[in-house]
């Protein structure tokens, strides 16, 4: 039995979605005419209060298409030190969108809306980028999976309004967020310019992310997937997984968030364990002691058929998925306590 707790994308659709995806009604996405993906589209633009959502094959695409499409080369955007679209996309703002990026000393990926003053280039200022984007991630991968508090978010967008940015949300694990903070998704619809979902991660598709938004926000996005690469053609069989995820697997994220609290309750009563980060959501983060090497303590569980990661900086993470059953919870818990 191999717990493999390196990522929530590692999990393979069940029987259900596998049966949803055998019978989509596909089309060519290409020509808008694949009524699984038009349905997807719709079903979150729907649940999100947006006027329109895209279809892309990635998270990271969907990042740097609503980057790209908010910019113009030469500008600069804002986000924390920890960012998703900063640190793990490829330098893709500086490749794709020709911008550079704005960093806030955060805390675990987060910010409050006082760090801003004084980040916002004069525009008039000939030296400087104009600055035009601000970016939040919700949950903070880097962070430990932590979640942000939405009136700080209300108060943010008022400084992008003030400030004439706009405001995007890496929401790759957003249900996640929504599911430990009781918080709908309209109510983020109604706060950002555009949002990006990733299907892949919690909610157990095997592929896909989306991008939400105005009907000419997704317009200008059809023109920049293409541009990436990112247009598909029977995208249904994916879509169709997507929808069933949807339907299915979004209030059981609150399973995956106990079993994420219960290790990371184990880790802290481990001799060999520094340091366990908050956990509100499914990844859990720690540091070993100054005197264990940490790829050996990897390899260790790796023996013990147990797979995590390491994010550097000393830091371990675990991510609890829904492929993580009760008996692998029993079994890591066992293993942790023997080393």
């Amino acid at each position: 039995m191999i717990i493999d707790l390196i990522s929530d994308t590692v999990t393979r659709p069940s029987k259900g979605m596998m049966e949803a995806m055998m019978h989509a009604k596909v089309g060519d996405d290409v020509f808008k005419s694949d009524p699984s993906v038009n349905a997807l589209q719709e079903k979150m633009a729907a649940m999100f209060g947006m006027e329109d959502a895209l279809f892309f094959p990635s998270g990271s695409m969907v990042n740097q298409t609503a980057i790209k499409l908010h910019t113009n080369p030469g500008e600069q955007l804002i986000c924390d030190k920890w960012a998703h679209v900063y640190n793990f996309e490829g330098g893709g703002a500086a490749a794709n969108s020709g911008v550079s990026s704005m960093l806030i000393d955060g805390n675990r990926g987060m910010f409050t809306v006082e760090q801003l003053n004084g980040l916002v280039n004069d525009p008039n200022n000939i030296h400087l980028a104009t600055t035009t984007l601000l970016c939040i991630e919700n949950t903070t991968n880097k962070g430990g999976g932590a979640c942000w508090d939405f009136e700080e978010l209300k108060k943010i967008k008022e400084f992008c309004t003030d400030n004439n940015l706009q405001y995007h949300l890496d929401g790759a694990r957003l249900f996640n967020a929504l599911v430990a903070k009781n918080e709908s998704p309209k109510q983020y619809g109604e706060l950002f310019d555009t949002i990006s979902i990733c299907l892949s991660k919690g909610l157990g598709a095997p592929v896909g992310s989306v991008l939400l938004g105005t009907k000419a926000h997704i317009t200008k996005a059809l023109r920049i997937r293409k541009l990436f690469g990112g247009a598909m053609r029977q995208a249904g069989f994916l879509a169709a997984a997507a929808i069933y995820a949807l339907d299915t697997n979004v209030e059981r994220l609150a399973e995956d968030h106990a079993k994420a609290t219960k290790i990371g309750e184990v880790l802290a009563g481990c001799s060999y364990v520094k340091k366990v980060e908050p956990i509100e959501t499914n990844i859990i983060i720690f540091n070993l002691n100054d005197d264990i090497n940490e790829v050996d303590f990897i390899h260790q569980l790796k023996e013990r058929e147990i797979l995590i990661s390491s994010m550097g900086s000393g830091k371990l993470r675990m991510v609890t998925h829904l492929d993580f059953t009760d008996e692998m919870l029993k079994k890591l818990i066992f293993e942790l306590k023997e080393i």
